[in-house]
């Protein structure tokens, strides 16, 4: 059957978001309610007739609430095929009524996580009735309406429904307990069990933007944000202005967001992205000089690109970051006078993300390959100045060692083969990846060269750099490429068969090398 009428209806919520209004909508209509506790107790406060669902069972509610829908007046109700004269013999024989309706959403699982709350009551708000409810009448969707979305309720407000709106009503339905569940079970494995990777990995997903296009116009694409406790990114973040984000956007954007996210305890920061490599990386005692030398760092590539500062933005950075075309800005915040120069610049993209995330913080990343997933935990690694080891005669001083973490801080966050020279606080020249580190290496000295060229400057600013390598150096060449840049200081993890070749390379120039134990390939 297309159309049905809702005769009776079956109320029972923990999000009471609009089910007086839906309430009040269906008994307008002649349609019976039936709820709940704390539901049923919401509906009569705003003066409706509700029958009780002991009434409806002729059982009470018992252990805590724990049994109450699980009954055969309320399953065979809801999945009793309307017109099968078997069903409704067997209605007729044991006096269970016909359930149209129910609109359930689920025990507030995720948020009693969120909260911190202890085991049992974690426990205790794990649905069971509320979810087999959800599935009797999403399987029986022919003659039954499910209701798991409040922005679905004005949809019935007239008590009829038809069969294309009950199919999407019970898709949803099946999405809101499958989604349910996987926050119950990845609780069970990862914070209940302690395990790294279970046996079965569970993502939940809601989709948000639908997006114009992929990487490419001729794929298509849409943006999905995970489920449960709330987590702090770009999937989070407040757009304040600018068009819709594409695909593009939000890849660049979430790396920009990642990197200045290291900087978030240090002094004012700013990260320019272009094809999610860092082509401009600065600190200084303000937001304004930080951008002006993460800028000049390179001028050409930042034309287009994506910026993330881990200051809220005021008016003399916003004037230097509008006055060239910039894609999306990521900040914790801005001020009213920086807010008004980016109004004027109208498909730029602003998002404040009212803080930022722990680069610390703990996670899975996952990539599709074909015929199934790689999944690996968050590079969240960081080194001490206890992990630290220099390796050749010379000391570094006190600045080559600033430097060097700065570089290999960026150095983290560029694709592999990944060398970044830096000086002062700032990045001087970025090779990102190429096949061999020692054209890295050549390209970052070459970009560097090519930015003082246009800036004016006497000498490039690998003059005097610490450079850094993501990743072992497994000959002497790249190494030597550096040296040849200026750079009178190196940071890499070490672990080459050939460390002691690029040692005593290091020592005849003159260098100081510091070994870090700790690789960062980002592919």
């Amino acid at each position: 059957m297309d159309q049905i009428k809702i005769s009776r209806a079956l109320l029972s919520v923990s999000d009471k978001t609009g089910i007086v209004e839906l309430a009040t909508a269906l008994a307008a209509q002649g349609v019976e309610l039936v709820s709940t506790g704390g539901t049923a107790t919401a509906l009569r406060d705003a003066g409706l007739s509700v029958r009780d669902i002991s009434d409806l069972t002729g059982f009470p509610e018992m252990m805590d609430g724990r049994v109450k829908t699980l009954h055969p007046k309320v399953h065979g109700g809801l999945l009793a095929v309307r017109g099968n004269a078997e069903h409704e013999a067997s209605m007729a024989e044991h006096e269970i009524g016909a359930i149209d309706l129910v609109v359930v959403n689920l025990y507030p699982f995720a948020q009693t996580v969120a909260r911190g709350a202890d085991r049992e009551t974690i426990i205790e708000n794990i649905d069971i009735g509320g979810p087999s409810m959800v599935r009797s009448a999403a399987k029986n969707h022919e003659s039954v309406v499910i209701l798991t979305d409040p922005a679905d309720y004005p949809l019935v407000h007239g008590a009829t429904t038809t069969l294309e709106q009950r199919r999407l009503f019970a898709a949803k339905a099946y999405a809101a307990t499958a989604a349910y569940d996987s926050m119950i079970s990845s609780w069970f494995a990862f914070a209940d069990q302690g395990e790294a990777f279970p046996e079965t990995l569970n993502l939940s997903l809601k989709r948000g933007a639908a997006l114009r296009y992929g990487e490419n116009p001729h794929q298509s694409a849409a943006f999905y944000a995970a489920t449960g406790p709330a987590a702090q990114g770009i999937g989070q973040a407040r757009q304040v202005q600018g068009k819709e984000l594409s695909y593009n956007n939000y890849n660049d954007a979430d790396a920009a967001l990642e990197l200045i996210s290291e900087f978030r305890d240090g002094p004012p920061s700013v990260v320019i992205v272009k094809h999610a490599n860092p082509c401009g990386v600065a600190s200084a005692d303000t937001l304004a000089e930080a951008y002006a030398a993460a800028f000049a760092c390179d001028t050409v590539s930042a034309f287009g690109g994506i910026i993330a500062v881990n200051r809220p933005l005021d008016r003399a950075t916003a004037e230097q970051i509008t006055s060239i075309f910039t894609e999306v800005v990521v900040a914790p915040g801005a001020d009213e006078e920086a807010l008004a120069l980016f109004a004027a610049k109208k498909n730029l993209r602003l998002l404040l993300t009212d803080g930022l995330p722990d680069p610390k913080r703990p996670g899975l990343m996952a990539k599709s390959i074909t015929g199934g997933w790689l999944v690996q935990s968050r590079d969240n690694g960081g080194i001490d100045a206890g992990d630290l080891k220099v390796v050749t005669k010379r000391q570094p001083t006190e600045q080559e060692l600033a430097d060097c973490l700065f570089a290999w801080t960026v150095a983290k966050h560029v694709k592999s083969n990944a060398i970044v020279y830096a000086k002062g606080g700032s990045t001087a020249g970025v090779g990102a990846g190429q096949m061999n580190r020692l054209e890295s290496a050549r390209i970052a000295a070459w970009k560097a060269k090519d930015a003082a060229e246009k800036a004016g400057w006497d000498e490039t600013r690998t003059i005097g750099s610490a450079v850094a390598s993501d990743a072992f150096f497994p000959f002497a060449d790249g190494l030597l490429a550096a040296v040849e840049a200026g750079a009178t200081a190196v940071i890499q993890p070490g672990g080459s068969i050939r460390d002691d070749e690029v040692i005593a390379a290091a020592d005849e120039a003159g260098l100081a090398m510091i070994f870090t134990g700790m690789r960062h390939f980002r592919h």
